[in-house]
């Protein structure tokens, strides 16, 4: 990933929130578990874990979601996060406020 972006399959069901985390430790080259204050900050700040999780969450009757994605900037990088699990990290295209 590094510079550039990359993205981050979803080979296992795991939770958006955790995904997100898991591609910025990857593209920063560091384990999941440093992807916390001080160094970096939290996913809360900027998303409701919760919320993100229980968005791409199967339905109640146990189907998946077939589309959709949302998008937010973490740690420096724009994030987009797909039905799928997907978790896509690009370089901002606007600096940050």
């Amino acid at each position: 990933m590094g510079e550039g972006g990359g993205s981050v399959g979803a080979s296992s069901r795991r939770a958006p929130s955790q995904a997100v985390i898991e591609a910025v430790a990857e593209a920063e080259d560091v384990s999941p578990t440093d992807v916390s204050p001080p160094t970096y900050e939290p996913l809360h700040a900027v998303v409701d874990p919760t919320a993100l999780d229980a968005l791409f969450a199967d339905r109640p009757n146990g189907m998946r979601r077939s589309r959709g994605n949302v998008s937010f900037r973490f740690c420096g990088y724009d994030v987009t996060v797909s039905h799928d699990g997907r978790v896509l990290l690009e370089d901002p295209t606007e600096p940050t406020e």
